[in-house]
């Protein structure tokens, strides 16, 4: 693990400020919704309006997460593959939904699986690093220092 000037892996700190980032505008966007766009849009408009932000709200913090774990456990290319997915996922997905809502034609929408899919991937990847990892025999430390369940108890 390569820590630059700043303490942070370059992967920590790409997610980090990313995730950042796109919390912020996650938040500033379910703001404009509820308060300008509410009242201007029919109730299956706005659902969807909705569901964009939640899952835009919820990969930004994943990239957050896989920030923090490339921080902790070091970088690799599963971790690398699923912050790239949730990047994916959160223009796809959310962003076809914002971009519907503003008024783009509605076949955009084919768009928002490619997301989805993208979202499902993250996820898998995070797994697949994590089951790398102890495979490897990461994490075992804690347990031959003496901490953690003992064998038979």
């Amino acid at each position: 693990m390569t820590a630059s000037h700043s303490g942070l892996t370059p992967l920590a700190r790409r997610c980090i400020a990313a995730g950042a980032l796109l919390m912020l505008c996650g938040v500033i966007l379910g703001a404009f919704g509820t308060h300008l766009l509410a009242a201007r849009l029919e109730p299956q408009q706005f659902s969807s309006f909705q569901t964009g932000v939640l899952y835009h709200l919820l990969h930004a913090l994943g990239l957050l997460l896989v920030g923090v774990i490339a921080q902790v456990g070091g970088e690799t290319r599963w971790l690398r593959a699923s912050a790239g997915m949730m990047l994916v996922g959160i223009v796809c997905f959310s962003g076809a939904i914002y971009l519907i809502t503003a008024g783009a034609p509605r076949s955009l929408g084919m768009v928002a699986p490619v997301g989805g899919v993208s979202f499902m991937v993250a996820w898998l990847l995070l797994a697949i690093h994590v089951r790398t990892l102890s495979h490897a025999g990461v994490g075992q430390g804690a347990r031959r220092a003496g901490e953690g369940p003992r064998a038979g108890s």
